[in-house]
């Protein structure tokens, strides 16, 4: 077993994060904290590996980050167990073959809970069609034991042997859900911990009034799950293969309240606030919506000044962060019009010290 991953010690490990987040955030007025564990091992839906060798060996490796030494991973903790249980069968069929094995450098594994799985094989060399050849028979034999998709990467190529995405669903708050994951796009690593915050999105929102507005919705992982609780959603979202992504999980799911138009949050504060004009907007008037509650998910750098002023004018805010300093510093000014009525950690990243934090905030009472 890793090192850093010890289950023995996650709680210990977990109340500390706790500690340390209510006393980062101790200059609010906050509720009580919310904590949502992870499991403590098999959390992972997806790794990346380097890959080591050593004569006729072959093997997977990751370095250490302070020493920067490679371990040999054979098994890997974190990971789910459908990484587990394919990892060494695939680096076996690889080092059978030696026009599959050479210049490979990196093996990337996605799984889901529904038990699909994409592996995608990166390479230093382009890929030619003894490579397919070898390639397409040895998922073939994968396919007797797993669900499983493989594609090759090299500089400016991608081959695919099947799909370029897995179908995940998920049960939250009573209901199944369906998402496409496109490979090499942005998903949440740790999907019961999502699930946990998907339910606590919804209960958050759950007698609320109006329509929704998300920036940086992804493949509308959030976006989906809360259409029930509002009149309609408006998302936006600035990955084309998000975008898509979010297209297909909208006719998957039959929501019919939901409209998904691709923009970063800069441009829609300025689509909004009129100060300009943009033809992916073409027929759809801003002004049908009455979004009264707004939910972000922006990347480690937090909102942007423009974006901040905007969220002020909603009622309801929903803010998921990744990186509790600037969630820090932007409630320093949300909190000037805003109340903080729910406040959540979210153990995303076990044994580290990463925390995913729910906010939700309503608009201060003037008396």
């Amino acid at each position: 077993m890793l090192q850093f991953v010890d289950p023995y010690n996650y709680d210990v490990l977990l109340n500390e994060k706790e500690a340390r987040l209510n006393k980062q955030f101790s200059t609010f007025n906050l509720p009580v904290l919310e904590v949502f564990q992870s499991p403590k091992q098999h959390y992972r839906m997806r790794s990346e590996f380097r890959v080591w060798h050593d004569d006729d060996e072959l093997y997977y490796i990751m370095f250490d980050k302070q020493t920067k030494q490679k371990i040999r991973v054979d098994q890997f903790p974190p990971a789910s167990q459908l990484i587990n249980s394919l990892m060494p069968i695939l680096i076996d069929k690889l080092k059978s073959v030696d026009l599959l094995r050479r210049k490979l450098f990196q093996v990337d594994f996605l799984s889901t809970l529904s038990g699909k799985m994409i592996v995608s094989l990166l390479y230093h060399k382009q890929l030619d069609e003894l490579w397919l050849k070898h390639a397409t028979r040895i998922r073939d034999e994968l396919c007797t034991q797993f669900n499983v998709n493989l594609i090759g990467r090299a500089k400016k190529q991608k081959v695919l042997i099947n799909k370029e995405f897995v179908i995940e669903r998920l049960t939250v708050d009573g209901q199944i859900l369906t998402y496409q994951q496109v490979e090499n796009s942005f998903t949440q690593p740790n999907t019961k911990v999502s699930i946990n915050m998907l339910e606590w999105a919804i209960d958050c929102t759950r007698e609320s009034q109006g329509d929704l507005l998300e920036l940086y919705c992804g493949n509308g992982n959030f976006s989906i799950a809360l259409a029930k609780n509002f009149n309609k959603v408006l998302a936006t979202e600035i990955s084309k293969t998000s975008v898509r992504s979010a297209q297909f999980n909208i006719k998957q799911n039959n929501i019919s309240n939901l409209t998904i138009i691709r923009m970063s949050a800069e441009e829609f504060t300025q689509a909004i606030e009129k100060k300009r004009t943009f033809h992916r907007l073409e027929g759809i008037n801003l002004d049908d919506y009455q979004c009264n509650t707004i939910l972000v998910d922006p990347p480690r750098s937090g909102l942007d000044h423009a974006t901040l002023k905007m969220l002020q004018t909603y009622d309801n805010i929903l803010y998921i962060s990744c990186n509790p300093e600037t969630l820090y510093h932007n409630l320093l000014v949300l909190n000037k019009t805003h109340e903080i009525k729910r406040f959540a950690l979210f153990d995303q990243f076990p044994y580290t010290h990463h925390s995913e934090v729910g906010v939700y905030l309503t608009q201060w009472l003037i008396v």
